[in-house]
């Protein structure tokens, strides 16, 4: 067995996570159900307060005893994720995945600023040309796409550079339409941790081969918060891949590098005949 010393975090404080906590945690999963264990990376983040190297440690002990119990192992998700901007590779395009520029309070919200930062980082240091913002456009007062690409704009991405999805309503139609509407097959895909490693399943699913690219996360508190709604929003990604759900809506073919122009002008027609 692979030494390694866990820290996590309660009420307490930080304190040390032992093997056999581990092991405890690992029972426990596989009393629940004894033929299919799944881990995330988010959970061993948010719910059992692990660092991110912590996190990493955990998930190499947690495959080595899973298979020594007999288990077939996959990883996913993982290795498809980027922290670093020395490391990622280049594609052309990143998808940026939509949320409100504010809380109902008023405040800027953290995820929407992040995810900014990571995509104009990402285009300034020259791993991406251009930018798919895909989001809600539920009505005239509410528009994530046109926020977000107004503080793109701000950042110093050229407006030029910026492409508009209105019907990215949620994270499996922004996907399925930067394949399906936006002939993307390779693509950046940037979010949040835990948000990436859905994304990025979903894309798997649909053999796009698309990369995530973590925007830094949002304090622990808010991360704790997100933690139910993450958890619905799983469950229905598993009902939406076993029932090849499509996106809402379809539209026009857009070629983003060849007709830059006319694409924003474009992004917005919507044919509903066009369903898969």
């Amino acid at each position: 067995m692979l030494q390694y010393n866990i820290v996590m975090q309660n009420e307490r404080g930080f304190v040390q996570m032992t093997l056999e906590d581990l092991s405890n945690i690992i029972e426990h999963k596989i009393n629940q159900n004894k033929d299919f264990i799944k881990f995330t990376f988010y959970e061993l983040r948010v719910k059992h307060n692990l660092s991110e190297d912590d996190s990493n440690i955990a998930i190499k002990l947690i495959k080595q005893k899973l298979s020594n119990y007999g288990y077939n192992v996959y990883l996913t998700g993982q290795k498809y994720i980027y922290n670093s901007i020395e490391k990622i590779p280049y594609n052309d395009v990143a998808l940026v995945l939509g949320t409100s520029k504010y809380l109902y309070d008023g405040r800027v919200n953290m995820y929407f600023k992040f995810r900014m930062d990571a995509a104009y980082e990402l285009y300034k240091n020259g791993k991406i040309k251009f930018i798919l913002v895909s989001g809600d456009n539920r009505h005239i007062s509410y528009n994530e796409p046109r926020q977000m690409r107004l503080d793109l704009i701000r950042r110093g991405v050229d407006k030029k550079h910026i492409f508009l999805d209105f019907a990215g309503f949620r994270t499996r139609d922004s996907i399925i339409r930067a394949n399906k509407v936006f002939s993307l097959t390779n693509f950046t895909i940037v979010s949040q941790p835990f948000h990436n490693e859905r994304a990025i399943l979903i894309a798997r699913q649909k053999n796009i081969k698309a990369i995530g690219y973590n925007a830094r996360n949002v304090r622990k508190l808010y991360r704790i918060r997100q933690f139910p709604r993450e958890i619905g929003a799983r469950v229905l990604m598993i009902f939406d891949i076993i029932f090849n759900k499509p996106p809402k809506f379809y539209g026009d073919n857009i070629i983003i590098e060849e007709q830059k122009e006319l694409a924003n002008k474009n992004s917005n027609k919507i044919d509903k005949n066009k369903f898969k």
